[in-house]
Formats: C-alpha cells, structure tokens, sequence
C-alpha cells in the first residue's frame, strides 16, 4: 500500500491491555512487525475478516444458515459458565494489519486496513455473547497476535496456513490466493453477472456458480492434445466423479502458467464461457425427448428439465474432438455441418442402458462409455478435417 492510500484509510482504535513485540530477526530484516498480548472482546467486535479464507460459519450475512459446529458449542459454554478461564481455553486471534501506530500511554493501537485471518469464529461468537449480555456481565479477555505488513501475498499465505488446522476446503484457498479471478473474468465475457464461488462459504446457487463443477466441464472438453499435457489421467473419468482432484489440478495450471502449462491455462479461460453453455444446453437437451431413459427428469409434457451429470459428461468429453484453437481467436467449439447432436444421443442412450445398466452413475464412471462416445464424434472429425 502507498503512503497516499494510508493516509485515506481510517485508523482501527485497538484498544489493549498488553502488548509486546516478539518479532523474530527474519520480520524485522523484512520490514514486518509482529506483535502479541491481550486485549478485552468487546474491541474485536467490529474488525473485519475480508482477509480469512472463512468467515463465521453460523448465520453469516447473506450466506446459507449453518448449524453451530462442536467448536462454536464449546466457546458458547466457556463464555456462559467458565468465561474468567476464556482467555487460556480459547486460542485467541489472528489479525494482519497494513502499519500500526502504538500508543503506550492510552494502550491502544492505531491499526490502518486491519483484519481477523483467525478466529472469525470466535469473533462471530463474542458478537452473540455481546448482543445477549447485560451490562454488567464481564467482558473477557482475549489472546491476540498482531502482523504488520503490507505484503499483499504473504498476507494471504499466512491466512491459509494459520486455517489449515480447522480443515479449510480447497474453494477457499483457491479463492483466497486470487487463482478464480481470470477464470471468473472470462466467463463473464459471456456471462457478465456470473459470480464463482470462491469460499466455502459462498453457497448459495442464486448468487454464485458451482466453481468446481465449471472446471470439471472444461476439463471434460478438452481436446486430447492438451489434456495429455497434465498428465493426470489416460482418460476422463475423473472429470466427473472427482471435483477436488479436478480443481486441486486448476491451481496447478495457474501456478504453472507462466511455464509448462500455459497454453493449458490458455485453453481453460478461452473455452470457459461456451464450456458452461454447452454443458447447460445438454443439462436440458431436447434431444433426449422419447428416449424413456428413467433418470431424465421431465415436465408432465414430456418436456427434458435435467439429464444427470453422469450422461452428459462422456458427451462432453466425446465433444472434446470438436474444440480447435482457431488463429487470433484462441480456443473455439467448431463441430461440422456434417454432425448433429443426434449423433451422440443415440450413442449415449445405447451406452447408458447396453454398458451401464441404465445408471447414471456407472456411465459417469465408464471407461468404456467414453471410449463408445468419443469413436462416433471422432468419426465425424475425421470426415472434416
């Protein structure tokens, strides 16, 4: 952060009742403070937490309504009946901070852009203790560690690895290290309200896309000459039965773009838009009409609402063939005039009743759905090209 930007935002009273500096030789030579002490609860109430890969778990603004976890119970017990203990039981805070200005007269910390990035859940709990409490009830102490730095990256690292022990998923992490952003860009050049989700905690489906299954999509699409390029599988089963593994594979390539994998990188935010198109036109696909397949959901016209993720994946992965990186235009969907979805919808309905036994989850799961698939659409690849 420059001096300017400082200098607009408003400083964060943080009041304390101790404070020492245990800064180690490594953050003084690279010019970060690091300080601890204890502070009382009621001057953490209003910190923010925009840093931390979660924020409070239970009845978060605009987040899907969660029930308290064993860990939210027991802070609620030491603070009704054990709470002179509370500032030993519980493991205190986490909070980064762009500069701090101690004033040991007043005990306070002038804190310019601070945040929690541990203990959103104790935080979360001491505002409830806080909204019940009576005036005269005690306001506790609390544990906290103080990291001054404007080190953009290392504050986002820290906030990952000081989550690590409550078992943050990996859509947070993703998130948090700022590898979603371009992938979130590119689908909004075709979906210009799209939001991903990028936290656990970004659960509802009105508000924001299922990240991970987007990825899953992309991966199915992609044509055997960069698939081969992560060296993950032979073939694409994995892209339908294991979302983590596929999205554990995305951090890779953003890792690597800038080396061995960046044309891969390349292919996923070309085809990201029209991925999700296509895999939401086969979510529906009209196709299916009359083919008596069970798991289809229908309208009482017979109208297709939902075909199960288990037959649209080898379709997609089948699709793949189609998908040529076109000069100054990057990555496209190029199927032949000659080929028509019906194709492949025949191939599909014999594969799922013939090779999976008419379950969705077995053809999902099929090597040899997808190879009975991808040789129709091959066929038609090669009389084009």
């Amino acid at each position: 952060m420059t001096s300017s930007n400082r200098a607009k935002a408003a400083p964060y009273l943080f009041n304390y009742l101790s404070c020492r500096n245990i800064s180690a030789p490594e953050d003084e030579r690279a010019g970060r403070k690091v300080y601890s002490g204890h502070v009382p609860a009621s001057t953490l109430l209003k910190l923010e937490d925009n840093e931390n890969v979660r924020e409070y778990l239970v009845d978060a603004p605009g987040k899907a309504r969660r029930s308290p976890t064993l860990v939210h119970q027991a802070i609620r017990k030491t603070l009704s009946s054990n709470i002179d203990d509370f500032s030993i039981l519980n493991g205190g805070m986490v909070i980064v901070a762009r500069s701090a200005e101690i004033d040991d007269k007043n005990r306070v910390i002038k804190l310019i852009k601070p945040s929690i990035i541990n203990g959103s859940q104790t935080q979360g709990e001491l505002q409830r203790y806080f909204g019940q409490k009576a005036d005269d009830d005690v306001d506790p102490s609390v544990k906290f560690e103080l990291i001054v730095t404007d080190d953009d990256d290392l504050i986002a690292e820290i906030s990952i690895a000081r989550n690590f022990q409550n078992d943050v998923r990996a859509i947070s992490i993703a998130g948090r290290r700022g590898q979603l952003d371009e992938l979130e860009q590119a689908m909004q050049a075709q979906y210009p309200k799209v939001k991903l989700r990028k936290s656990e905690t970004d659960v509802s489906t009105d508000d924001f896309l299922d990240t991970e299954k987007l990825i899953q999509v992309i991966f199915a699409l992609m044509p055997q000459e960069i698939f081969s390029a992560l060296g993950v599988s032979d073939n694409k089963v994995f892209t339908y039965s294991q979302k983590a593994r596929c999205l554990k594979t995305f951090q890779r390539i953003v890792d690597e773009s800038d080396g061995e994998l960046k044309a891969v990188y390349r292919f996923c935010l070309d085809i990201a838009g029209k991925a999700w198109s296509i895999y939401e036109e086969w979510k529906a696909h009209q196709g299916f009409y009359g083919s008596r397949l069970r798991s289809i959901q229908r309208e009482r016209d017979g109208q297709i609402t939902d075909v199960p993720d288990g037959l649209i994946f080898p379709v997609l992965a089948a699709l793949s063939v189609f998908v040529k990186k076109v000069p100054k235009k990057g990555w496209q969907y190029c199927p032949p005039t000659l080929f028509a979805d019906s194709e492949v919808i025949d191939a599909a309905v014999q594969s799922y009743k013939e090779i999976a036994d008419s379950n969705p989850w077995v053809m999902g799961k099929s090597k040899a759905c997808y190879s009975s698939l991808y040789r129709v659409t091959s066929i038609y690849a090669r009389l084009a090209a």
